[in-house]
């Protein structure tokens, strides 16, 4: 609009606004025909050059007519009916009018005096959803993100295996070697083209110095595996020379929660390593972000140009990635750092850069557990051949088991016992190998008639005196161990065992009427003698009384036997004393 235009409309606008009601129309109208525009036109040109006054605020402004709690059963079942991707199943209207038909919710309010019902808009619950913060477009939205740090180089590396959408390897006559996987060969609908190149798959594995940014990238063939990232991790901490300073173990890893990042190969040569393996919560990749927007880095800038070039093998095409690699973190600058990230990662002190191990020893690691070993009353261990001091292990006791590993930086004159801190975390003690002289006695063995030495108390002795003194009611060890040679009473005598028992009330029961019980008398049969057994008894009870008619006169008055009883066979000796007597005879003259 020019400016005679705009002061015409603001005039009409003054007008408008000082006429009485019901003549405005009147003015817009006359206004129109003089401008050649119709009303409309006019009404929507005014209303960028006329101040209004602001709309009175509502008085029921603020207020839901839709309680939380109904709220809370839509927003419910909407994120129910909602995919993964994000996509919402169920609209508004349709969850509203399925909870409303099953008695879950109202969504409306009833007139008092006439009882009918006016249920809610769908606007007005959408409103209500957002008034409580309940509307799946807020509860989509991601969660706040916490800000990590890392106190040097080295602290801690992110890993993160990732798989080359874009290119597969595979070597032989007809091929050239990587080879770009194309979209009208290789998509959802054709699922057997991919699988038949499952193994010449090209893995990404990438290696970041937290807080540095410095990077390490391997390539390998055929999947996410723990062999595969145990490997490459090794080559990550060898010493690749001048050209690329970044190397060392880490104090810290975080890893995806993969089974093979997680896997006993991997666990096991960290453990070896000293160092600590952070998983990640699964579904949180920006945990990781560093290392993740690593990988779309390298897509991006290295990846790209793979296609112009022919790569006839995985030697090849990691040749390539570490020329790329070095350049990148020799010259780009960090965001961060607003450095290179080697010039940064070259602030690393002797004390915080742990030079590792070869890798034939790092390999030998990552297939050694930890293995458990009995500590023996002087207080060594015997692992992998060699006898092993753990007096200094905290906490050490005899009988108890340690887990052993070897020490990575020494071959065998010392090994390694994991722990685990007040924290939770393992943690790593180093034991030193015994030494023998000449007869086979240890050298620090104590020299008899000229020392005297002993290993300080164990948690358990240490117990087992704090127990001693308590049962003595002593203050000493020494007058405890008085106390026990004088008999005394445990506790002083102040504990009763029995007091339980003499504390608990019994009742009184009351006696309960019974039936005798008629048990017959019992029947004791007597075993019987044999005549001759029975002959000799009675002829040592009558001596000379026994005659040659006593026999037969037993046999005839006891055919059966004669019972095994004293007071019968007295009572048969008196019977024969009886019948023995001589008849009178009378002798003639």
């Amino acid at each position: 609009m020019n400016a005679a235009l705009t002061e015409t409309l603001v005039d009409i606008a003054r007008r408008a606004q000082a006429a009485p009601h019901g003549r405005r129309t009147e003015i817009y109208t006359a206004a129109a025909q003089e401008l050649g525009m119709s009303v409309q036109t006019l009404l929507r040109k005014l209303k960028t050059v006329a101040v209004r006054p602001p709309r009175r605020r509502r008085s029921d402004a603020g207020q839901c007519a839709l309680p939380r709690d109904e709220a809370l059963t839509i927003s419910a079942y909407l994120m129910e009916a909602t995919r993964r991707n994000g996509k919402r199943l169920a609209k508004l209207a349709a969850a509203v009018e399925v909870l409303r038909s099953n008695g879950l919710i109202v969504a409306g309010r009833v007139d008092e005096r006439t009882g009918e019902f006016f249920p809610l808009s769908e606007s007005a619950i959408g409103r209500a959803l957002y008034g409580y913060g309940l509307h799946p477009d807020q509860l989509g939205r991601p969660a706040p993100k916490i800000a990590l740090a890392s106190r040097h180089p080295n602290h801690v590396w992110q890993i993160d295996p990732s798989l080359c959408v874009l290119y597969y390897l595979r070597a032989g006559q007809r091929s050239r070697g990587l080879q770009v996987m194309e979209a009208d060969r290789f998509y959802k609908n054709k699922p057997l083209n991919a699988a038949r190149i499952a193994n010449d798959r090209v893995w990404r594995y990438v290696f970041t110095d937290h807080a540095s940014g410095a990077f390490y990238v391997e390539y390998v063939l055929g999947a996410e595996s723990g062999a595969n990232l145990a490997a490459t991790f090794i080559n990550a901490i060898q010493a690749r020379g001048s050209g690329d300073p970044f190397h060392g173990v880490p104090l810290l890893v975080m890893v995806d929660p993969g089974s093979a990042n997680t896997g006993a190969v991997f666990k096991n040569l960290c453990a070896a390593l000293s160092v600590e393996v952070w998983v990640n919560q699964p579904g949180q990749p920006w945990a990781k972000g560093q290392v993740e927007k690593t990988n779309d880095l390298i897509e991006r800038e290295f990846e790209q140009g793979l296609k112009f070039i022919d790569v006839p093998d995985l030697a090849t095409l990691n040749s390539h990635a570490w020329r790329w690699m070095r350049k990148h973190n020799g010259t780009a600058i960090h965001s961060r750092t607003r450095r290179s990230r080697y010039a940064v990662w070259q602030t690393i002190t002797p004390e915080q850069l742990r030079i590792a191990p070869g890798v034939d020893v790092c390999r030998e690691l990552a297939v050694s557990a930890p293995e458990s070993r009995v500590v023996t009353p002087q207080l060594t261990v015997s692992y992998r051949g060699t006898d092993f001091d753990v007096s200094t292990v905290p906490g050490v006791m005899v009988g108890e088991k340690l887990m052993l590993t070897r020490n990575p930086w020494r071959d065998a004159d010392s090994a390694q016992v994991v722990l685990t801190g007040a924290d939770g975390r393992p943690l790593f003690h180093i034991v030193e190998a015994l030494r023998y002289g000449e007869f086979g006695f240890r050298a620090d063995a104590a020299m008899i008639g000229e020392r005297y030495k002993r290993h300080a108390d164990t948690p358990a002795q240490k117990a087992r005196k704090e127990i001693e003194q308590l049962v003595m009611q002593a203050d000493s060890p020494d007058a405890a161990a008085a106390k026990r040679k004088r008999k005394a009473l445990p506790f002083d005598g102040r504990i009763d065992p029995y007091k339980p028992v003499t504390d608990t009330p019994l009742p009184d029961y009351l006696p309960r009427r019974g039936t005798e019980l008629d048990v017959p008398r019992p029947y004791i049969e007597t075993p019987l003698l044999t005549h001759v057994q029975a002959a000799k008894r009675i002829k040592a009870l009558l001596g000379d009384a026994w005659s040659a008619d006593s026999y037969p006169w037993l046999e005839r008055h006891y055919p059966e036997g004669v019972p095994d009883e004293d007071a019968v066979l007295e009572r048969i000796a008196t019977e024969l004393r009886a019948t023995d007597k001589p008849a009178l005879r009378v002798v003639g003259e």
